[in-house]
């Protein structure tokens, strides 16, 4: 919707994508967020994928994040990547990680231990090829959410009427939002400790 918010000059948030299409024309390289969008679960049943991941083919621009949000399709997300072509690179880790959690069983492509490294790497790299990166930055340990408790959640919430309810764009807020709320805001300082580690990189 950017292309009408501009037009009418409204005012609204953006998503990974959005911000990445105004990055590259503002001549920004990097930026941070906390979880890129990606592949739904249940994707054979309603065909459901970000946009973020084919803006990622799109725009000369490296994001930092702790991986795809967690209600997510995590393996299909990182598959997604592998088949668009997009970098995915390991800042610290050799793992792509699942935004709450340091771990999964799934590889990054490269893995950088020195920012300055990676920093030269993502400027040779931009340069190089009209398409964005991945780096992907685990959540600090100290504010790891155990898989185990976040599964709970997860399910609790999405067996509650308000999210069964919720269809369309409002399906995955009430879904988060009860989240946030049966773990009683500690998921929302996770989000804030993740964001502000992947802002410091």
């Amino acid at each position: 919707n950017l292309g009408h918010a501009l037009f009418t000059g409204s005012h609204g948030a953006t998503t990974v994508s959005t911000t990445m299409e105004l990055a590259e024309r503002a001549g920004i390289r990097v930026f941070a967020t906390g979880g890129i969008g990606g592949v739904h679960r249940d994707y054979h049943l309603t065909p459901d994928i970000s946009a973020d991941l084919f803006a990622l083919t799109r725009h000369r621009v490296a994001v930092v994040t702790s991986g795809c949000k967690n209600i997510l399709d995590i393996p299909a997300t990182r598959e997604m990547l592998e088949t668009l072509g997009i970098p995915v690179v390991g800042y610290r880790t050799d793992v792509f990680p699942a935004f709450y959690q340091r771990q999964t069983h799934l590889s990054v492509d490269a893995t950088f231990d020195n920012p300055t490294e990676l920093a030269a790497y993502l400027a040779f790299e931009l340069a190089r090829h009209k398409r964005g990166i991945v780096v992907a930055n685990p959540i600090p340990e100290s504010d790891e959410i155990a898989q185990n408790q976040w599964d709970e959640w997860l399910q609790e919430a999405r067996n509650l009427p308000s999210v069964k309810s919720a269809g369309g764009r409002d399906a995955t807020p009430a879904l988060l939002a009860e989240v946030h709320r049966l773990s009683a805001g500690r998921t929302v300082d996770a989000n804030i400790a993740l964001a502000v580690s992947n802002a410091g990189l």
